[in-house]
């Protein structure tokens, strides 16, 4: 398995295509117009920052957190500190995240960015014009970078995925000691996304990378996008923060006193 970053991408801007641009470098790059450099069984990975300058999806950094509020379904938490609120949210695409993804890191001054309208749509995109011109079956992932739960820092993650299984079901197999897995359900799509964060960087202007060796997780453009990674409903276990969800409790109580009182043992 081999991974590494796609150079020559320019900053893009509002309206400019995408695939093109991507095509374009991927030739370049591999100093054969006529195959590209792709193989089959090759998958992209594209940062949704570029996706996003593409689509027009930028707003006045003194808008932010108007923008912010726009793009949240629900909160989730929210925390003061000593230069503002953060506010952990889950955002229209289902993807509970800080500031709801409204992002300013690599962008002009003055300016933030929001999430791609549809991921999975672009992704699809992106993989069809990319094996039409190359004749290659490929896959697309497209990344963002996420902070996680109980851990610090920050890894990326797919938000938007075609042409590729996102999750590898090991349910019903063995493990190499012959016992059953019952619960192994590998995030593909999410892990290849992180793999291929460390080939882009942060601040290197690499904002595309091809990921070659995992064949076997390459799919018909039809199948199920990055949105199906996604926990909602009765499961997503941790719909609250720690604060809100005493808050939430707390609440309840309140409405109901018989219920604030169940576990008391001195209850008739």
């Amino acid at each position: 398995m081999s991974a590494w970053a796609v150079p020559g991408i320019p900053e893009i801007i509002s309206g400019d295509d995408l695939l093109a641009v991507i095509v374009k470098a991927i030739s370049v790059d591999s100093g054969n117009s006529e195959s590209g450099g792709l193989e089959d069984g090759d998958i992209l990975t594209v940062t949704s920052k570029i996706v996003s300058k593409a689509e027009g999806r930028t707003v006045q950094a003194a808008d932010r957190e108007q923008a912010i509020t726009d793009e949240t379904v629900r909160v989730v938490a929210s925390r003061e500190h000593p230069n503002g609120v953060t506010r952990i949210v889950e955002n229209r695409l289902g993807l509970v995240m800080a500031a709801a993804g409204v992002d300013s890191s690599n962008t002009p001054d003055g300016i933030v960015l929001l999430l791609p309208l549809d991921p999975d749509a672009t992704a699809r995109r992106l993989c069809a014009g990319l094996r039409e011109r190359f004749g290659v079956r490929v896959g697309v992932v497209i990344t963002d970078t996420v902070g996680r739960p109980w851990r610090r820092g920050q890894a990326d993650i797919a938000i938007g995925a075609a042409g590729i299984h996102v999750l590898d079901d090991l349910r019903g197999t063995v493990d190499a000691s012959g016992r059953p897995l019952a619960v192994s359900v590998t995030a593909v799509a999410d892990e290849i996304a992180a793999a291929t964060d460390l080939v882009k960087g942060k601040a290197g202007g690499l904002p595309v990378a091809v990921m070659r060796g995992l064949g076997q997780h390459v799919a018909d453009l039809e199948s199920a996008g990055a949105r199906s990674l996604v926990r909602t409903g009765p499961e997503d276990m941790f719909r609250l923060g720690t604060k809100e969800a005493w808050m939430a409790g707390f609440d309840e109580a309140h409405d109901d006193p018989d219920r604030a009182n169940w576990d008391d043992p001195k209850r008739e």
